[in-house]
């Protein structure tokens, strides 16, 4: 049987070396061999672009990008996403939420039966399900995955000024670029409510890039406009959402 390809995920280097010695430990009767590490969730979806894993050992509580939104990336932008073994030292509301869901996972500090067990079992874990991450992770993703002539890029969230429906793809407009995604804009909105409001049937707009609202035409009588910050064009509010312009003026 070939080895067990594994990256190791975790924002601190002693729980990496740590993670590596305990494999190596376990080598004799579960092959394995890690081909990469990786410091946040966003290291780990750019290196899974140039490496095949098998297995993913991923860290809960990372700066930048957490354990369970990396998962969720995982899901979503990989034909083939590796499994996933989450290792946590805290969360213990979560590691029972992944019992019940029969998620695997390693408490820190890691023991090594425990891992030998883990790896053991490893061929027989189902992949983590879709659905089953958007059920405990409640959250609003901070990056958005897009796929780009085969690469994977992550989008950040706060930098996104307006997410425009445009026929089967959605138009992330950042002040740096454009991003298309296939995704569904009434998906999007549900889950960045938060952050981001819709002021046309195509159309949702960042709350925190919104500089003014205001009226066309020389005596200010025609269609209601939105201008955001760093945009020079503004966007039309349809009038079916005009209400939104009293909503976020009180």
């Amino acid at each position: 049987m070939n080895p067990l390809r594994v990256v190791i995920t975790d924002d601190e280097a002693p729980a990496r070396h740590r993670l590596r010695e305990l494999l190596e430990d376990c080598g004799a009767s579960v092959a394995n061999e890690v081909v990469g590490e990786a410091a946040t969730g966003r290291e780990l979806i750019d290196l899974l672009q140039h490496v095949t894993a098998d297995l993913v050992m991923l860290d809960i509580r990372m700066p930048d990008m957490d354990g369970m939104e990396a998962a969720q990336h995982l899901l979503a932008s990989f034909e083939h996403p590796p499994k996933v073994i989450f290792t946590t030292a805290y969360d213990i509301y979560a590691v029972k939420a992944f019992e019940t869901q029969a998620l695997d996972y390693l408490l820190k500090p890691i023991r090594l039966q425990r891992l030998h067990d883990a790896l053991k079992r490893v061929q027989a874990v189902k992949p983590v399900l879709t659905d089953l991450m958007q059920d405990i992770v409640t959250p609003a993703r901070s990056h958005i995955p897009v796929s780009e002539r085969g690469r994977v890029s992550l989008v950040q969230v706060d930098k996104i000024l307006f997410m425009r429906a445009e026929q089967k793809y959605v138009c992330l407009k950042t002040l740096e670029r454009e991003h298309l995604l296939e995704e569904s804009l009434s998906r999007l909105e549900q889950e960045f409510s938060d952050s981001f409001v819709r002021v046309h049937r195509n159309c949702l707009v960042s709350r925190a890039h919104i500089l003014s609202f205001e009226r066309e035409g020389a005596m200010g009588d025609g269609q209601w406009l939105v201008r955001l910050r760093g945009l020079e064009a503004a966007l039309p509010v349809s009038r079916r959402q005009q209400h939104v312009i009293k909503q976020l003026a009180a």
